[in-house]
């Protein structure tokens, strides 16, 4: 059976883009959806992101094929814990969250039964600095990565789940994303380096840059591209990455270790040769987004 029932749970950025993705590229189906904030519920229905409201969060998600949850990391840990035991084989949770491990361990043993619903553990390398359904694109996932983060218990869960969960991948595919396996270990020392570390670089900058130059009169005539580049992620909400922190912590520590230790031999070496050698292996990296190649 396709799917024909969705329930979008966070009705964010995240969740109200879900489902204007879904809307334009063909889903027919009912979209219904839950935020515990009444104005990005009102703001998600009135852009299409979803086409009902849904008063009982976990009843919608009992009366739907397939529940995506979106929001903190702490946040789809209560939802797994909540749906676990009112949902059946032949549904299906999948997550946007931007850590995996901690996800698949509250998962394990509660989803993927041969007498319960499915968990299909996601995360979209897409976002934006600002948050709010209001920001919600019908193309946030164009060319960005869509990763899944299976495990054996979810490779062989209920045949009717997975024949859901094999069409939800099909329509990440319809996104125009990457869709890409990972372990939910790697996946997490992957992010700290690529979404995490970035993350909490343009925060400690943008909050230094706080404190030596309050006064932005000087700052924005001067200020250019890269001061703009850099601290732009330093808008993003707290809400979220504090769960992120808290759930990846080591593999963010020791991003950061490494940072601070090569921050610190740029500074002892700014008189040596040494600046030079570092030019040159930075310049060897640099970062372009597949879907931005000729």
């Amino acid at each position: 059976m396709p799917i024909e029932r969705i329930a979008i749970l966070g009705t964010g950025l995240i969740g109200a883009s879900v489902g204007l993705a879904l809307r334009s590229h063909g889903f027919a189906g009912k979209i219904a959806g839950w935020d515990p904030h009444t104005t990005e519920l009102t703001i998600a229905l009135d852009r299409g992101g979803i086409d009902s409201t849904a008063g009982d969060p976990i009843a919608a998600a009992r009366e739907s094929d397939v529940a995506v949850l979106c929001g903190p990391v702490f946040t789809i840990m209560d939802w797994l814990d909540r749906l676990a035991p009112v949902l059946k084989p032949g549904q299906l949770v999948t997550d946007v969250g931007s850590v995996k491990n901690a996800l698949v361990e509250r998962a394990r043993g509660h989803y993927n039964l041969a007498d319960s619903a499915g968990f299909l553990p996601g995360h979209p390398m897409a976002g934006k600095e600002v948050s709010g359904a209001a920001n919600a694109d019908a193309d946030l996932f164009d060319g960005a990565a869509w990763l899944f983060t299976e495990t054996a218990e979810s490779l062989s869960m209920h045949p009717a789940s997975r024949a859901i969960a094999n069409e939800w991948r099909e329509w990440t595919h319809r996104f125009n994303c990457r869709v890409l396996d990972l372990d939910a270990k790697r996946h997490d020392v992957l992010c700290a380096w690529v979404s995490h570390l970035p993350q909490f670089v343009s925060t400690a900058l943008s909050a230094l840059l706080q404190d030596e130059l309050s006064t932005k009169d000087e700052v924005l005539p001067i200020g250019g591209r890269a001061l703009r580049e850099m601290t732009r992620l330093g808008a993003s909400p707290y809400s979220m990455w504090r769960d992120v922190a808290h759930t990846n912590t080591e593999a963010i520590a020791a991003s950061l270790l490494a940072l601070e230790q090569r921050l610190t031999h740029l500074r002892e070496n700014l008189k040596t040769p040494e600046l030079r050698e570092e030019f040159e292996r930075a310049n060897q990296f640099r970062f372009v987004p597949p879907s931005a190649k000729k």
